[in-house]
């Protein structure tokens, strides 16, 4: 996993605080980098003291380029994840963002092709799915992370499933 600060993270803020305080959408900047100018899947996490304070994002594209995956799963993050309630505008100063831009999930045999520090993992199981990203504190093992995604998406220890991995480039 690559990982590096750049304006990734200015856009997911500018949404976040343009909804916040202004009830407003954020536009896509003019000048954007390229290697941010395709379609990917894009997940934005917000935390607080260290601790997860948000969490939204898609797997696959939704939206036309990154830029706009970002803004809308900035502000998801912060208003929509059912863990949470939302963040409040006097929250913002104690908020840290990271935004993780995914590749294309690549569909594996086998749990022995996973790595949870390099590699997020996807399982599908009929029209379950979970989703987890790499490097997570607290998940070394590929048990903890397949044991994680069975759990967020209602699949049973031994039910079959079909098994993608996938690595990020963290903006932060």
């Amino acid at each position: 996993m690559n990982e590096v600060h750049s304006e990734a993270v200015e856009l997911a803020w500018s949404a976040l605080r343009n909804h916040l305080q202004a009830g407003e959408r954020t536009e896509r900047p003019e000048c954007w980098p390229e290697e941010l100018s395709g379609q990917a899947g894009v997940f934005v996490s917000l935390k607080k003291q260290g601790r997860l304070r948000g969490c939204m994002g898609t797997f696959e594209p939704t939206q036309r380029d990154v830029a706009h995956e970002i803004i809308r799963n900035a502000v998801m993050a912060a208003t929509q994840d059912p863990r949470f309630p939302k963040v409040e505008e006097a929250e913002l100063a104690e908020i840290e963002i990271s935004v993780d831009v995914l590749t294309p999930p690549e569909e594996i045999e086998d749990a022995g092709q996973l790595d949870p520090a390099r590699y997020g993992l996807i399982l599908k199981s009929g029209w379950r799915k979970g989703l987890l990203l790499p490097q997570l504190e607290g998940v070394d093992t590929v048990e903890e992370q397949m044991a994680i995604v069975r759990q967020k998406a209602g699949i049973v220890p031994g039910e079959a499933v079909t098994m993608y991995r996938f690595t990020v480039t963290r903006y932060r």
